[in-house]
C-alpha cells in the first residue's frame, strides 16, 4: 500500500484499474512493446499495470528508480529510453514526468503512453472505474464551446477573475483513449486545456494544490498574474517552490502556463489528489512553469497545478456550459 495513501486496496480492485488502463484506454495489442515506469514508493501500482500489461502481450518490461525530486525533473537516462523505444509506455510514479523533455520525446517518435503522476491506490481504482466514452463525449462537447475563442474570462465566488487570451496555440483533449502513434494522456483522465499566450488578473486556489493537498473550507491560495508571468504567491510553502526552480531557469519558472477545464464526469468531489481533482466535472485548474510539451514554449523544471471549484467561465462574453458529475 502506498505511504500516502491510508484506504486499504484489495488486489482484485488494483486488477480491475491496472486492466481498464492497459485494455480500454491504450487498448494494447499482442503484437505491441510495453514498458512500465515506476518507482520504490507506486511499486504495487505498477507491478499491477505490468501484470496487466503482461496479460495482453509477451513483450512487457518494467523499471523501477528512485523518486524524483520535483514534478517535471527528466527520469534517468536509462528510463527515457525505454520510454523511447516502446510502442505504449505507462508511468505510475510519485512525481510527474508529463511535462518533461523524455516524455514528449518518445510521443514525437511515436511511442504512445500515459503518466499517472503522485498515483495513490485509491485514486488509481476510483479514477479508473470510469467510463471512458463519457468522458471523451464531454471532452469533446466543451472543445466545442472554446475552440478558436478569443478570450477566456473565469470569475469565482472565492475571488477569482482572470483572462486568458488563447492565441494560436492548441486546445488539447485528454480523453484518457490513447490509441494511435504518439498520443498521450494523464491517468485519470478528463480535461480540456491550453498553454495561453498570455493572461492577467487574479485567480484563487480553494480546492487542491500541491504541497498542500485538499485545502480546508475556508483556506484560500492567491496568486496575481500580468502579461502571462506569475508576480504574487499568497502561499509561502508555494512560493518556495517557484523560486526553487527560477534557480535554475531564471522568470521562465513563473510562467503561467495552462488553462485547463475538467470533463471527468465520474468524479462528483475533490479528494485532494491533483492527479484526480483536477479532471472534476466543473472545476478548472490553472498552472505554473513548464507549458513546452503542451504546446507553450517555456521550459521550467516544475508545473504545479492548482484547482479551482465553482468557476463562471465564459469565452468571448459568453457564459459555456460546464460538464457535472
Amino acid at each position: 500500500m502506498d505511504a500516502d495513501d491510508p484506504e486499504r486496496v484489495s488486489p482484485a480492485e488494483l486488477e480491475a484499474a491496472a486492466r481498464t488502463a492497459v485494455g480500454q484506454c491504450l487498448g494494447i495489442e499482442e503484437d505491441e512493446s510495453v514498458v512500465v515506469i515506476t518507482d520504490d514508493e507506486r511499486r504495487s501500482i505498477g507491478e499491477a499495470l505490468y501484470a496487466a500489461a503482461g496479460e495482453r502481450t509477451e513483450d512487457v518490461t518494467i523499471l523501477r528508480y528512485p523518486p524524483g525530486e520535483q514534478h517535471g525533473a527528466e527520469p534517468p537516462a536509462p528510463v527515457a529510453a525505454a520510454m523511447g523505444a516502446a510502442d505504449a509506455f505507462l508511468a505510475p510514479t510519485t512525481k510527474s514526468l508529463s511535462h518533461t523533455r523524455a516524455r514528449g520525446s518518445a510521443c514525437e517518435g511515436g511511442a504512445r503512453g500515459a503518466t499517472l503522476p503522485g498515483i495513490t491506490e485509491s485514486v488509481f481504482i476510483t479514477g479508473l472505474d470510469a467510463d471512458y466514452s463519457a468522458i471523451a463525449e464531454a471532452c469533446s462537447d466543451v472543445h466545442d464551446q472554446v475552440v478558436g475563442a478569443e478570450t477566456i474570462r473565469v470569475t469565482t465566488e472565492a475571488g477569482t477573475d482572470i483572462t486568458f487570451e488563447p492565441g494560436d496555440r492548441e486546445w488539447r483533449q485528454d480523453t484518457g483513449l490513447v490509441r494511435d502513434p504518439g498520443a498521450f494522456s494523464n491517468l485519470p483522465a478528463g480535461e480540456v486545456f491550453i498553454s495561453p499566450e498570455t493572461a492577467t488578473g487574479t485567480y484563487v486556489v480553494d480546492g487542491t494544490m500541491r504541497p498542500h493537498g485538499l485545502l480546508d473550507p475556508d483556506e484560500r491560495l492567491t496568486f496575481e498574474v500580468e502579461d502571462g508571468t506569475v508576480t504574487a504567491i499568497s502561499d509561502p510553502a508555494i512560493r518556495k517552490q517557484v523560486e526553487t526552480g527560477a534557480e535554475s531557469v531564471g522568470d521562465d519558472a513563473y510562467n503561467l502556463a495552462e488553462f485547463g477545464i475538467g470533463t471527468n464526469v465520474g468524479v462528483s468531489e475533490l479528494v485532494g489528489s491533483v492527479l484526480l481533482d483536477e479532471k472534476a466535472a466543473g472545476t478548472i485548474h490553472i498552472a505554473i512553469g513548464d507549458d513546452a510539451s503542451i504546446g507553450g514554449d517555456t521550459d521550467a523544471p516544475l508545473h504545479l497545478d492548482g484547482i479551482i471549484r465553482d468557476p463562471t467561465v465564459s469565452v468571448d462574453g459568453e457564459r459555456i456550459d460546464l460538464p457535472s458529475a
